[in-house]
């Protein structure tokens, strides 16, 4: 089994280019929360706050604004979601605490506070909503969803301690364990699978984790409780258990059922994980983008056109990147972080304002859509706490290790070190080569005067190339035998070339990956991947394409359902380059028709913000006339 890049004792940092631009937008986003407007619902639970009617006016806690600079939206509250926010952040906070000594502290600081209102609870209680609201789950009354809320805080506080090294967090979790345990004990099995009919989030995967952090019982009862025998049991059956089904509360079950495997070990728990995933993306079949479902519900299998208007939630996008990076843990298997890159450039950078960083709940592919942005503090939906915590994470997935050698699996701008690894330190520098090839994903940075002076001493491409150049330079404090195994992505249109230390190498790419294996100590490898443009059908319209550029969804720069005339082997026939060079790099992505009756401009669905767009067009053969004209 791989192992990630912290799992082996290391560390990685993105470096300038598209995924750091994103990550910063999301830590400016981050910082802008203050820790009282997040403790809010955790304090009035715990009797630490209430409000006067007069502005600033608080019980045990700093002094803060009123109403009017209050977290709303989904965070008000008066809502049975209030909370949720803040197990995110705290998910958030700590990686980019480890690069932010104030985001650390204050992190710190605001588990000492959950730490204070399980205190002020009796010791056990720590959410921000009461506990009746759990009674009412099991009365069959209606409640929205307490056990998402709570999971969202078990969360944040796991990865305090997972990430950051909190203690505390840790202590927090195992007491409030332990009222988990005593409910639940009383409830039958009957009753467990009515309640768990409800929106259970991660529960299950806390659990898991909190087995494997402490080896409890009471955390071992509490994965047998939260097993879901309603749900995997005809899963496992090969019965459609999706379709029309809530989407992410299904997947959080199929992470917690993944963790369970490897903290127990348990084959039942991988079978689960493995059929989930033959259901929901290799028999259904997924978008353009990579997205698995229609709004909140898995779309049926083979089925997309009727349902363009609303696709891909944020946070089932999330959490299937999630489970596709475990399972590529599990295997190695290059399908994986094929469909990990694809919702990457298409969906989580897609669904984040290049500008602002806020979220769009889903993202639609209809002809005339528009992205709906969320707003920084007035509606906080779910997506608000999964941008926090996917963009953080990213890093997470580029590099991976086992014991003979180093798998790139991402090819993100980075800088990734180990102290100790095969007998000494180690450190491996992704960059993308943004004059040789171009780059994928919208560059918000400049080189400035740097990037002025590289133009004028460097010889440069005519027009823009056909190609991603990633450059990985490896450097070994004492020389090192292993293998560096390089992801050849689905979209390469072409055999790769190779470079070590500039020379040639010969080239063998055996299912989707290149592996290199030498003495390292101070290498550069230079990898060219050919790339075109190319067509996806939708699976039930297959006259209906959206248009690719590598992984990138283009998409058209119009409100109006306009037909393409042209080959769908050959998109290039009827698309040519436009605005293809800023003065730092090529750009990806961005075309124009040509030959047709209206032309349209394309560019990557990434970079829109608020105009209109469309991503899928029905395409004709030029040959063919068109529908009603003489032949």
């Amino acid at each position: 089994m791989l192992r990630t890049v912290v799992g082996a004792g290391g560390r990685t940092e993105l470096t300038d280019g598209p995924a750091k631009d994103r990550w910063r937008l999301n830590a400016r986003y981050l910082r802008s929360l203050s820790a009282d407007n997040l403790l809010r619902p955790y304090r009035a639970e715990a009797g630490l706050w209430s409000y006067s009617g007069s502005w600033g006016t608080t019980v045990g806690a700093a002094a803060v604004d009123g109403p009017e600079d209050w977290h709303w939206g989904w965070e008000s509250i008066t809502c049975e979601l209030r909370g949720h926010i803040l197990g995110h952040w705290l998910s958030a906070a700590a990686r980019i605490g480890r690069q932010d000594p104030e985001v650390a502290a204050r992190a710190s600081s605001i588990v000492a506070e959950l730490a204070a209102c399980q205190r002020a609870n009796g010791g056990r209680w720590a959410a921000s909503i009461p506990p009746a609201y759990f009674e009412r789950l099991v009365a069959g009354k209606p409640v929205w969803a307490p056990h998402y809320v709570v999971h969202k805080t078990l969360m944040g506080l796991l990865d305090q301690y997972r990430v950051a090294g909190n203690e505390e967090a840790l202590g927090v979790v195992s007491a409030f364990a332990g009222w988990f345990h005593d409910w639940s004990g009383k409830l039958s099995r009957e009753q467990l699978d009515d309640v768990l009919d409800q929106e259970t989030g991660g529960m299950l995967e806390v659990w898991a984790d909190l087995l494997a952090f402490t080896g409890d019982q009471r955390a071992a009862d509490l994965v047998d409780r939260y097993d879901r025998p309603r749900f995997f049991e005809p899963l496992l059956a090969g019965v459609d258990v999706l379709t029309n089904k809530h989407a992410n509360t299904q997947i959080a079950e199929i992470l917690g059922a993944a963790r369970a495997w490897e903290v127990t070990g348990v084959q039942r728990w991988r079978d689960i994980v493995e059929a989930f995933w033959d259901a929901a993306v290799e028999a259904r079949g997924t978008y353009c983008t990579g997205g698995s479902s229609c709004g909140e519900v898995w779309q049926p299998p083979g089925e997309q056109s009727a349902r363009l208007h609303a696709v891909q939630e944020h946070c089932l996008v999330h959490n299937m990147m999630r489970l596709a990076a475990v399972l590529f843990r599990w295997t190695g298997d290059h399908r994986y972080a094929d469909y990990w890159e694809r919702n990457l450039v298409n969906g989580m950078w897609a669904q984040q304002h290049p500008d602002s960083g806020m979220p769009a709940y889903f993202l639609p592919l209809a002809a005339g859509s528009r992205k709906q942005w969320g707003r920084p503090t007035e509606d906080f939906w779910c997506c608000h706490g999964t941008l926090l915590q996917a963009h953080a994470s990213v890093d997470e997935a580029a590099l991976y290790v086992d014991d003979t050698g180093i798998s790139v699996s991402q090819y993100l701008n980075s800088v990734t070190t180990w102290p100790d690894l095969f007998g000494g330190r180690v450190q491996v520098t992704i960059t993308a080569d943004a004059d040789e090839g171009v780059v994928l994903g919208q560059r918000q940075t400049s080189h400035g005067a740097a990037g002025i002076q590289q133009l004028l001493s460097r010889p440069l491409p005519p027009r823009r190339p056909d190609q991603r150049v990633y450059v990985v330079d490896v450097r070994c404090d004492r020389p090192s035998r292993f293998e560096l195994r390089l992801r050849v992505p689905s979209w390469a249109a072409g055999t790769p070339m190779l470079e070590i230390d500039g020379e040639p190498v010969p080239v063998t790419v055996d299912n989707g990956w290149i592996v290199t294996s030498e003495v390292w100590s101070n290498q550069r490898i230079r990898l060219s991947l050919p790339s075109r443009l190319s067509t996806v059908p939708l699976a039930d319209q297959p006259g209906t394409v959206a248009l690719l550029d590598g992984p990138l969804v283009l998409a058209g720069l119009t409100s109006q359902e306009s037909i393409l005339y042209g080959e769908p082997d050959d998109p290039a026939s009827f698309l040519t380059a436009d605005q293809e060079r800023h003065h730092s790099w090529w750009r990806a992505g961005t075309y124009r028709t040509v030959g047709q009756p209206s032309n349209i401009r394309f560019v990557p669905l990434a970079e829109i913000r608020d105009e209109p767009y469309t991503v899928y067009f029905p395409l004709q053969s030029p040959r063919k006339p068109p529908q009603g004209s003489p032949a």
